[in-house]
């Protein structure tokens, strides 16, 4: 059970910001406040779809940010901090063996339970910690993301950062991505191209409970 220390701790948003406010030029989809991800509803916690992070995973995404502008990039976020509630909401989700509403388009060749035992889901996330960053590129001259091979949340092999049976520009499209994190401080995992923590994280042992609220913070 949860101390009162632990509780309150989990609800301090003073080591946060708003992305925006803090990186000029990102573009946020904020996919879990839309009804467009693989559960298909609005998942829980996400009251404003805006990205939040903590001020040192901000302050390296500004870093790789203005790296990617000088190639002709701009970085489009789908998710940042998430709330423990949404992955919980998500756990909750695999349960329930009857809603298969999105399979089509983001596990087509999974069963929902292979999305928790392969490491697409997990019981207690990294994003939860405050400091994980779902992301893309934009190129400026077209305003389009840049073809990564598989789109946000596909949950299959096409998406690993490894996988090459895609074009050699999808695969470097990826590496560049990848470069600029890995620049900054951040840390792939092996199965979502997208996804990113930063190594020196602040707080490496919190799963913050407070909503995704750009006003919230204010409070």
């Amino acid at each position: 059970m949860a101390t009162d220390f632990q509780k309150r701790a989990a609800m301090d948003t003073s080591g946060f910001v708003v992305l925006a406010d803090f990186v000029p030029g990102i573009v946020q989809e904020i996919r879990y406040h839309s009804t467009y991800n693989f559960i298909g509803d609005r998942i829980d916690g996400y009251e404003e779809p805006c990205a939040l992070l903590t001020k040192e995973a901000a302050r390296a995404l500004k870093a790789v940010s203005s790296e990617v502008m000088v190639q002709g990039y701009r970085l489009k976020i789908f998710d940042a901090y998430r709330p423990a509630c949404a992955v919980r909401h998500f756990v909750l989700w695999g349960i329930e063996d009857l809603d298969l509403r999105m399979k089509p388009f983001f596990y087509p060749e999974l069963e929902k339970q292979e999305l928790f035992a392969k490491g697409y889901i997990a019981s207690q996330s990294s994003h939860s910690r405050g400091s994980a960053v779902d992301l893309t590129l934009l190129d400026m001259k077209t305003g389009k993301e840049l073809d990564m091979g598989s789109p946000f949340d596909l949950f299959s092999p096409v998406s690993h950062p490894d996988y090459r049976g895609i074009t050699p520009e999808q695969y470097e499209n990826r590496m560049v991505l990848r470069r600029a994190m890995l620049r900054s401080g951040f840390a792939p995992i092996d199965c979502e191209w997208w996804h990113f923590a930063l190594e020196n994280e602040p707080y490496p042992d919190t799963y913050f409970e407070f909503p995704v609220s750009a006003e919230y913070l204010k409070r």
